[in-house]
């Protein structure tokens, strides 16, 4: 049974002239006059994860090699399909999720999915489907291609309302800095959320530490996470990171504020995201260097702070009491 949208897209194709194509094809377009889009019924667009992730979203993960991409798109996939919840964002309905992954070893990521599902208190109630290498015999399937397209939309059902493509560079073959070669996928992801689905491509920062390639990528975009890791950060610390919003549309204020998340081991194996604000764990930072006598200048530098944030923070510690070393310059 069609719903009211799908009905009135039918009614406006039904008026639209057929527009030939090459080689004999037909292929129709939809224009509408402007009462006529005012007055069109748009179902309302909620968020699959609340609030970056929205319905029909089109989304990008990006980081360094090693900084937790993977693991940050798996949680996000499990959220989804067991209506859980991540970081503190909450899953209101579950939906089901096709995950591309073009460069994990099976074992690897048998072993973090395994992690996953056994660390969170909610079971999965829609489908995760997963493509991976070690299992494709014929390669993976490119996002760029007819071809690959085809073998994609052919694990699609109307449950599936993500596709997680990680990464952007193995699943894809023209050349990163070639903005044309983004033209295929950037097709692709607008078909997909015509039909009601998001994509989250998750994607590599290159020596800058920007995303890597073509900055045509984000232009599509609803949002742009960067994940990355604490100036202080020691490889003895593990998964820890710091996630950063650098494209929102339609977010403002708390909800874009920069977070830094770190997965802790509880008794018994479990695990668990501990979760603060990056300002919190920046003042701690500062309020830890100042009791070991060092100046502001010099924290600003090695912290990669602005001097005015930093003084903001000695008087937030001043005020608090928490400055316990003598004899230094504030």
């Amino acid at each position: 049974m069609l719903n009211d949208f799908e009905s009135q897209v039918m009614e406006l194709e039904a008026r639209e002239p057929e527009s030939k194509e090459a080689e004999g094809q037909t292929k129709k377009y939809v224009g509408v006059t402007l009462i006529d889009f005012l007055g069109y019924k748009f179902p309302p667009r909620k968020n699959l994860l609340g609030p970056w992730l929205p319905q029909q979203g089109l989304v990008m993960v990006y980081a360094c090699r090693g900084v937790g991409k993977t693991y940050f798109a798996l949680n996000v996939a499990y959220a989804g399909t067991s209506a859980g919840s991540y970081l503190g964002w909450n899953v209101q309905e579950p939906f089901g999720v096709l995950y591309i992954d073009g460069e994990m070893p099976g074992p690897v990521i048998q072993e973090r999915l395994a992690q996953i599902v056994a660390s969170s208190d909610f079971e999965p109630l829609a489908p995760f489907i997963l493509l991976t290498p070690d299992l494709q015999p014929e390669g993976m399937p490119r996002i760029d291609t007819e071809k690959g397209q085809a073998v994609i939309d052919s694990f699609l059902s109307d449950e599936i309302k993500l596709i997680v493509i990680d990464n952007i560079s193995t699943l894809t073959s023209a050349k990163e800095n070639e903005a044309d070669g983004w033209t295929p996928v950037q097709a692709w992801a607008l078909r997909q959320r015509a039909k009601g689905r998001s994509v989250l491509f998750i994607h590599h920062a290159g020596k800058t530490g920007a995303q890597r390639g073509t900055s045509r990528r984000e232009d599509i975009l609803d949002t742009v996470l960067a994940l990355r890791r604490p100036i202080d950060y020691n490889p003895e610390q593990g998964a820890v990171f710091e996630i950063h919003f650098e494209k929102a549309r339609g977010l403002y204020g708390d909800d874009v504020k920069p977070i830094e998340a770190s997965l802790i081991a509880n008794e018994g194996g479990k695990m668990s995201w501990a979760v603060r604000n990056v300002e919190d764990s920046n003042f701690i930072r500062v309020v830890s260097l100042l009791n070991e006598g060092m100046i502001q200048a010099d924290i600003a530098a090695e912290l990669s702070l602005n001097k005015s944030t930093v003084s903001r923070h000695v008087r937030k510690a001043k005020t608090q009491g928490l400055i316990i070393k003598k004899g230094f310059a504030l």
